[in-house]
């Protein structure tokens, strides 16, 4: 950020404590932030950690986010903001981007959810300010860096059309024990939601549904063996940008091998109910534990011929560890989610953008070397 600016963080967990550090650290201008949360101590008290964790002179207040009404202390904040960077779960998205455009407000959030996104895009239709929508690690930068292989790949071997666009994520602990094979890094509720809900992909050239964990196999990256499977989210909006352009493109998550099954024994075992999200999150909770020494594995890759009608193939791997950032160690999954989201900050604050602006809609290259970024995932 080159500018001072007042920037509302909405939310008060992990990836909103890092989304603050990194403003405060890695800005020109170091901006003043508002934390809000339901909970005004937890809102408070991660406040407290960036002003402790930075090693800038800064102003960072924690305040009430009413989850029912717009208070006073609320549209005062709103009123002298300049954007708001939704961290809270994915169903609250709506609500407080409805806050966004009422106090013409530039807006960006990270959640993989569908309906939630849609419902977003037809609210900031005739805004004025920008809505930059699932900007986070997947969706978000995998999508960035899938469409920047393709750009490329188009370019460079003179085509129009690619066979393939994988994009795989892994967020995931160092070792595994049985019989999960996993250990949570980031919201249970949202490893149970994208297992389960419908996943969108292209097939043959078009758009379609499949669902999760229907299209399991085993990928081996930097010699390391990995199982990967379709879950929600992560395409973000290339099914509808490179329908046409690509024969088959999917986002899969990647887990340490054996946790796809355990999964699949759980699923058997809740059978047909109301709320599978629900039951599936809570029967991993009982045996699954919270891990804080994390790594992010993410791979992306196109492969289609060339114009004399060789097969080609290109690939980008890397492996994110956390990171100390200011004063403090920060998680692999908060560094990761929480760039992208400030990159996207700094692209909204910086530039005359308005509207609903999709993944696909971002300069991928220039967005991918922003100063953010390149300090997570290094250079591309």
């Amino acid at each position: 950020m080159k500018k001072h600016f007042n920037i509302i963080i909405a939310g008060a967990g992990g990836i909103a404590e890092a989304a603050g550090l990194l403003l405060m650290e890695w800005s020109e201008v170091t901006p003043t932030l508002f934390i809000g949360d339901r909970n005004f101590l937890k809102a408070k008290k991660v406040a407290q950690w960036i002003e402790e964790g930075t090693t800038k002179p800064c102003s960072v207040n924690g305040f009430h986010l009413d989850d029912k009404n717009l208070t006073d202390e609320m549209k005062a904040i709103f009123d002298k903001g300049a954007i708001i960077l939704d961290c809270l779960p994915g169903s609250a998205a709506p609500r407080i981007a409805k806050f966004a455009k009422n106090h013409d407000l530039h807006y960006a959030n990270l959640t993989e959810y569908i309906k939630e996104t849609e419902e977003i895009m037809n609210l900031a239709k005739d805004s004025k300010k920008g809505f930059i929508l699932q900007t986070g690690l997947a969706p978000g930068y995998i999508d960035l860096l899938a469409n920047a292989l393709f750009q490329e790949f188009c370019h460079d071997f003179k085509v129009e059309k690619v066979d393939k666009l994988e994009l795989k994520v892994g967020a995931l602990t160092n070792h595994a024990v049985a019989p999960h094979y996993y250990g949570f890094t980031w919201s249970p509720v949202g490893v149970a939601t994208e297992y389960l809900e419908d996943t969108v992909v292209v097939r043959d050239y078009k758009k379609t549904t499949l669902p999760s964990l229907s299209e399991r196999a085993t990928i081996i990256i930097d010699g390391i063996a990995y199982e990967e499977d379709l879950t929600s989210g992560g395409a973000a909006d290339l099914p509808d940008a490179l329908s046409g352009k690509v024969r088959t493109l999917d986002y899969k998550t990647l887990r340490h091998p054996g946790h796809y099954t355990w999964v699949q024994e759980q699923l058997n075992q809740i059978g047909n109910t109301a709320n599978p999200i629900k039951e599936l999150q809570q029967a991993m909770e009982a045996i699954v534990p919270h891990n804080e020494d994390d790594q992010i594995v993410l791979y992306a890759a196109v492969e289609g011929k060339d114009s004399l009608g060789i097969l080609r193939r290109r690939e980008v791997a890397k492996k994110i560890l956390p990171q100390k950032v200011g004063k403090h160690q920060l998680r692999a999954i908060q560094t990761t989610t929480a760039a992208p989201l400030v990159q996207a900050a700094q692209l909204l604050l910086e530039n005359s953008l308005s509207g609903a602006i999709l993944q696909s809609h971002i300069d991928a290259k220039a967005f991918l070397n922003g100063n953010y970024i390149v300090a997570v995932y290094g250079s591309v």
